[in-house]
């Protein structure tokens, strides 16, 4: 029986690291600022915001959000994001996607001033973060990382297979698996003999988006099993795109869907926030 690795815990201890630096910055008369633009009443989106208000607050963070109605034009939403950049108190700007339709959010992250885009999707983080040299990392590969280093296991010489090729999760996967020494592969929706590329991961990453797609015949004897996916099952309740119930007896850690990945992105969203003010107010580590 695989080691339940439990995202919540994990998740708890950046905060309460995160809480305790802003204390101390704070003494320094600097606290950290972030900034949520939300457009239209999508209801995920509206938990998703909300979350991030009370994290913010959790950590002793200044937040301010800026709710557009569905209306709002490219060049209204523009026109706000410049603003955000040039207000001192406000270290790190996220634009909660997706957008309605009518707007260009590739035009609003590249608008966002890069060292305050908490997301890490501006085009230069995106560089920093595949020559190595980054401030900020895409939140939710960036807590997996926070979850495999969490179970002790060197991620150094081990093979590494990551499922999904997306901007947002697993190309920089790929990216902060490989800086740290990992021999990685990824794989997606044409890959040929999928499982047998699976079954040779030391650490596997799911982040497909297709409910209970990975079993048990997927998994090596021992791997790391890091579910990424947010899905919903036959009977509509929440799960991965791991099947757990399957897999749990093959791997030596894994992650539940819920209370896995989950918790760790806003978290690792505090820690990017708390770097950019640091960033912003030339303070070292």
């Amino acid at each position: 029986m695989a080691q339940i690795i439990d995202g919540k815990l994990v998740s708890r201890q950046v905060r309460e690291r995160v809480a305790k630096e802003t204390e101390e910055l704070k003494n320094k008369g600097i606290t950290p600022g972030l900034a949520v633009i939300i457009v239209g009443e999508d209801p995920a989106s509206q938990v998703y915001v909300r979350n991030k208000e009370k994290a913010c607050e959790e950590v002793g963070f200044y937040s301010e959000k800026f709710a557009l109605p569905e209306s709002t034009t490219q060049e209204e939403l523009n026109t706000l994001v410049k603003e955000l950049n040039e207000r001192p108190e406000i270290n790190g700007i996220l634009c909660q996607l997706p957008l309605p339709k009518h707007l260009d959010d590739k035009e609003v992250i590249n608008l966002i001033d890069p060292i305050k885009d908490v997301d890490a999707f501006h085009p230069v983080n995106v560089g920093a973060i595949m020559i190595g040299d980054y401030s900020f990392l895409p939140c939710t590969p960036a807590g997996v990382m926070e979850l495999i280093h969490s179970t002790g296991v060197e991620i150094s010489g081990k093979k590494a297979v990551v499922m999904g090729r997306s901007n947002i999760v697993g190309k920089p996967m790929a990216m902060l698996l490989l800086h740290e020494n990992a021999t990685v592969e990824i794989t997606h929706s044409r890959t040929a003999d999928l499982k047998e590329i699976t079954k040779t991961a030391d650490i596997l990453v799911a982040a497909i988006g297709k409910a209970k797609f990975v079993t048990a015949d997927m998994v090596k004897d021992g791997a790391v099993v890091i579910d990424v996916g947010m899905d919903r099952d036959e009977n509509g309740k929440l799960c991965g795109d791991v099947d757990f119930e399957n897999v749990k007896d093959k791997c030596s850690y894994i992650t539940p869907v819920p209370g896995g990945v989950g918790p760790m992105t806003i978290s690792m969203l505090m820690q990017n926030t708390l770097t950019a003010a640091k960033i912003q107010n030339n303070i070292e580590d």
